[in-house]
């Protein structure tokens, strides 16, 4: 099975995955063999995490088709308490549970669930950032968005990364979301959502 890397920085070696910044940085994490998988690159995440900085530390964070974990282990790197990995890829979840075992990453959660299984449960909440990186040809970052927004999943001044295809359509946000920051990367368009009460 070839592994899908169009996203990968040269920085990393193939099949590896490098984090940016943080206590673990530079450390290279192994690459799942998982159809589809395309880790978010270390320019985007550079960026991101920019966005971010004011926020990062002590945040409660959930990272929605985790794949590799770029998003959430960059997190936890840099000073997030808590990421919960949701993935469906048996292979993907395997390697990333691997991952946090060799980081002795505490504050990692990892879940083997469907991520619109995981949101209808409503089990949990009150995350103040969420990363959202679905496979682009499934274009479903709309219902995510809705069922994020339906219920009690996040803070009241959540930050949620959007990540998808440059070509998409504009995203139908749900009332009281806007657009913060967005950049384009090569096929990729990233931006950072609030809500409208969001500082």
């Amino acid at each position: 099975m070839r592994k899908r890397t169009a996203k990968a920085d040269t920085k990393s070696q193939p099949g590896r995955l490098r984090i940016v910044a943080g206590k673990w940085r530079s450390r290279l994490l192994q690459i799942a063999d998982a159809e589809g998988l395309r880790p978010t690159s270390e320019r985007i995440r550079e960026t991101l995490f920019n966005w971010l900085a004011t926020r990062i530390e002590g945040a409660r964070c959930l990272d929605l088709f985790a794949g590799t974990g770029a998003l959430g282990l960059e997190a936890l790197s840099r000073g997030a308490a808590e990421v919960v990995f949701v993935e469906k890829s048996a292979n993907a979840f395997a390697t990333l549970q691997s991952s946090i075992e060799l980081l002795e990453a505490e504050g990692a959660r990892v879940l083997h669930a469907d991520a619109f299984e995981f949101l209808r449960r409503a089990d949990t909440g009150g995350f103040d950032i969420v990363f959202l990186d679905p496979p682009f040809a499934d274009e479903m970052l709309d219902d995510l968005c809705r069922l994020l927004a339906g219920s009690s999943w996040l803070a009241s001044d959540a930050r949620i990364y959007l990540e998808e295809d440059r070509g998409a359509p504009p995203l139908e946000l749900p009332d009281g979301w806007l657009i913060m920051k967005t950049k384009n990367a090569g096929n990729v368009r990233y931006s950072l959502a609030g809500t409208t009460n969001s500082s």
